[in-house]
């Protein structure tokens, strides 16, 4: 190849992009029965209001480890909201975001099993939010999620049996474009 023509490439060899161990999501959350699917569902607007809005920072940069980073802003104040990965994509039903994710997958779904449903094997925060309704949490694991498999962020509605119990499916994240 001559030399002018392989400067000339060089340029666009800086343009590819590489693959980052950091990803962001940002969306508002809108209603499941949206003209074009929400990147980010809510399906208790009494909650979760529609135009209420949530960042996502995934961190990969440090091998073997994930630390997820959740800020929301406008959701109901006073309020805490589990939150889990899940395997599905958020969708009109919200149990299509399907079962937690989880490191080591439960033979027996939905799992309940406390050797695969803990803090260790899936990653859980809890969402606590002030008097306007904003809130950020992060939680980290010793483990990165298989490729493709961690679909989705679902905010339950919690319980009164304490921050991790899940509760209803109240607003999902896609994480995945």
């Amino acid at each position: 190849m001559p030399a002018p023509f392989a400067a000339a490439l060089l340029p666009l060899a800086l343009l590819a992009p590489a693959a980052s161990p950091v990803s962001l999501v940002e969306a508002d959350f809108d209603p499941a029965t949206a003209f074009v699917p929400p990147a980010a569902v809510s399906y208790a607007d009494d909650l979760v209001p529609y135009g209420s809005h949530a960042t996502v920072v995934t961190d990969r940069s440090t091998p073997g480890r994930t630390v997820l980073t959740v800020t929301v802003t406008g959701l109901a104040p006073g309020h805490e909201f589990p939150a889990h990965l899940h395997t599905g994509a958020c969708g009109a039903d919200p149990a299509s975001s399907g079962p937690h994710y989880q490191d080591a997958v439960d033979p027996v779904q939905p799992s309940t099993d406390p050797a695969y449903a803990n803090d260790r094997n899936e990653l859980r925060l809890v969402l606590r939010t002030d008097e306007q309704g904003d809130a950020t949490a992060s939680a980290a694991v010793a483990w990165q999620p298989r490729a493709g498999q961690a679909r989705s962020l679902v905010l339950h509605a919690g319980t009164p049996a304490g921050p991790h119990a899940a509760g209803d499916r109240v607003a999902c994240v896609g994480l995945e474009k």
